[in-house]
């Protein structure tokens, strides 16, 4: 089975377990990415972290940092002679996807999309008339939540569809580390965009009452960029917190294990907009893997990824976050049992091999169409 899979994600290094897991399944495999990709954090440049068994190819990219804009110049190439199937990991409403899907099928190649959108929006032209024939011409769609799978169906897909999420992890690089119990600053971290959505300012506010309540043994790092760091970061000094609280900016994706190694809590307290909430909360899985405990607001999907191993709050509750924290900063035993919970339901659920067994299993249904 031969396989051409676009994906932009794939730049990051720990993603890339999941395609040496594809192609260790017997798939020749091919995976077109940029050269990096633009955001509101700044530029993400291509990794080379997990490259056997497969070809790790880059493409150049036309528009880059323009979500729904964007293409590869000169896919094609890649589909000579054609494959059996191409992965396009691209949601349907962008000209990537139309591009990869238009040059596939006059390959002669089946199609499959991923998407993770769980709102149901219209967009304008021509973007609604991509999105229509795409769903309309592709062979089959993976989503990453249930969600995402209602939100498509009633837009009118009505192929063969899985749930699957996009990345796992890899519970050998994502483990926990031996650490003392008590006696010494609790580290709390939040990973992510500095965006209004992320919920940053409700968990400063929350840190702020705590710390007004008497609890002061610890300290939260900041890992990621965006527009709303100024702004962060003078609610910081407003709530005198600048002993407490460190912004690091991006790191490495590839150093985010030890990173997650060395925190307590994960707080997530993304907050659901009109035209987003939470879809997955990838950070999550990590932390849990790494036997940090996470916290989270009900945005999205983000409660069913947690289950029952960590804090599930309102999402916006200032009150229901700070009790949250302080029970995880107060109890220990309550914060060993989360994490032990935690990295066993990741081993259960959320494995790179286990997402790059069942993509496998998509692939070969539809093969035998």
């Amino acid at each position: 089975m031969r396989v051409v899979m676009l994906s932009k994600a794939c730049i990051v290094g720990t993603y890339q377990r999941k395609l040496e897991e594809i192609a260790r399944l017997g798939v020749d495999l091919t995976v077109v990415v940029p050269p990096g990709w633009r955001d509101e954090r700044g530029e993400t440049p291509l990794e080379r972290a997990y490259t056997e068994g497969y070809r790790l190819v880059v493409n150049p990219i036309r528009f880059n940092g323009r979500f729904h804009i964007h293409f590869y110049p000169g896919f094609e190439r890649w589909l000579t002679p054609a494959p059996d199937i191409v992965h396009i990991d691209e949601e349907p409403y962008n000209a990537a996807t139309w591009h990869a899907l238009w040059l596939a099928r006059r390959a002669g190649a089946k199609t499959v999309f991923f998407s993770w959108q769980n709102i149901q929006r219209s967009y304008p032209l021509p973007f609604a008339l991509g999105e229509w024939w795409v769903l309309r011409n592709v062979d089959y769609a993976l989503v990453g939540t249930e969600s995402a799978a209602t939100v498509w169906r009633a837009k009118g897909y009505d192929g063969p569809l899985r749930v699957i999420p996009q990345f796992g992890v890899d519970p050998g690089l994502f483990r926990p580390a031996t650490r003392p119990i008590a006696g010494r600053t609790r580290t709390l971290g939040y990973v992510g965009r500095l965006v209004p959505e992320k919920g940053v300012d409700v968990l400063l506010e929350a840190l702020s009452d705590l710390r007004r309540d008497g609890v002061v043994n610890w300290r939260l790092d900041v890992i990621g960029g965006g527009p709303e760091r100024a702004d962060l970061e003078r609610r910081v000094a407003e709530f005198d917190l600048r002993d407490h609280v460190n912004f690091t900016g991006q790191i490495p994706n590839l150093q985010m294990p030890v990173f997650f190694r060395n925190l307590d809590v994960l707080i997530v307290p993304s907050l659901t907009r009109p035209n987003w909430k939470e879809q997955f909360g990838r950070v999550l899985v990590e932390a849990m893997a790494c036997g940090t405990v996470p916290i989270g607001s009900d945005s999205g999907a983000i409660p069913g990824v947690i289950g029952d191993a960590g804090i599930v709050v309102p999402e916006g509750d200032t009150s229901a976050l700070m009790h949250a924290l302080r029970r995880l900063l107060l109890d220990d035993e309550l914060r060993q049992e989360l994490a032990r919970r935690g990295r066993a339901r990741v081993l259960a659920q959320f494995t790179q091999a286990q997402i790059a067994r069942q993509t496998v299993e998509v692939y070969e249904e539809m093969l035998k169409k």
